[in-house]
């Protein structure tokens, strides 16, 4: 007979076993992901940095070709750091959001391995994708610091806070997506046209202070708009007003991962293997 702390003991080491190999497994899809992506040609996985980078520095390089390198509409936020701290965090939503439709089609033999799953594909994706823009949006900035172009964040730990909530919210849609674009190959022709439209409604380039009333109300109830401004708040000290609510951020989180695990063990029941 076991006891109740050999029993404890045994359950701790079960737990930390299963974790570590799904660690492990994460760890080998991103290194497939990296070389079937980028392969060793060219600069080959830097094209993971180079990428986000290219895009975000053109957006920057709009803004200021449109605002100039001082301040936005007569505030004192600068454009640059503006520029390049909404669109770097939106890059992480829509490049986690589209990869997601292909995630399964491209990976479905990886299942005929037990401990590989339809989540720790959407994963190791989402997570490559975190880590490159925001590896790639420390370089942008710290080269518009040096420059003079820009300030370090206010808040880096609120600024961190809400890159990873907006991973977190673009994973649980992710999963929706996945699920969807399986069933329906409609959906897969609405992603895309989705995500650029939801890219100005995403508070990735205003501020809810902007907005008159009552539109700000409404446009308050968005959670993505709500998380940048927190993404703003930590990046210019300027701001003080907080306008968002980190309970209603994480409860939307929740909720939609909630969909999107029960989407999955829905389209697990549908994956057939051949």
């Amino acid at each position: 007979m076991l006891t109740r702390g050999q029993d404890l003991r045994r359950l701790l080491w079960r737990t930390t076993d299963g974790f570590d190999s799904q660690c492990h497994v994460i760890g080998a899809l991103i290194i497939r992901e990296l070389h079937t992506r980028y392969g060793r040609d060219n600069i080959g996985y830097l094209w993971m940095l180079a990428e986000p980078m290219l895009l975000a520095g053109a957006v920057a390089v709009i803004h200021v070709g449109s605002e100039g390198t001082g301040n936005i509409h007569g505030s004192d936020l600068r454009a640059v750091p503006f520029a390049l701290t909404g669109y770097c965090v939106f890059i992480i939503f829509r490049s986690i959001v589209s990869r997601s439709e292909t995630a399964l089609e491209s990976n479905k033999t990886l299942l005929f391995h037990r401990m590989v799953t339809v989540f720790d594909i959407l994963f190791s994706r989402a997570l490559l994708e975190f880590l490159s823009t925001v590896c790639a949006l420390a370089i942008l900035l710290s080269a518009a610091v040096i420059l003079g172009l820009a300030a370090p964040p206010a808040r880096p730990l609120l600024f961190l806070a809400a890159v990873f909530l907006f991973s977190w919210f673009a994973f649980a849609i992710s999963m929706m997506v996945s699920a969807a674009t399986h069933f329906s190959h409609s959906a897969s022709k609405l992603i895309h046209p989705a995500i650029y439209i939801f890219m100005p409604l995403s508070g990735a380039f205003f501020l809810l202070s902007w907005i008159p009333e009552p539109y700000r109300t409404w446009v308050s109830w968005s959670p993505s708009v709500q998380i940048f401004e927190m993404v703003h708040m930590g990046q210019f000290g300027s701001i003080e007003e907080a306008q968002f609510n980190p309970i209603y951020i994480v409860g939307w989180c929740l909720l939609l991962t909630v969909i999107g695990l029960s989407a999955l063990r829905v389209l697990r029941r549908h994956v057939h293997l051949s």
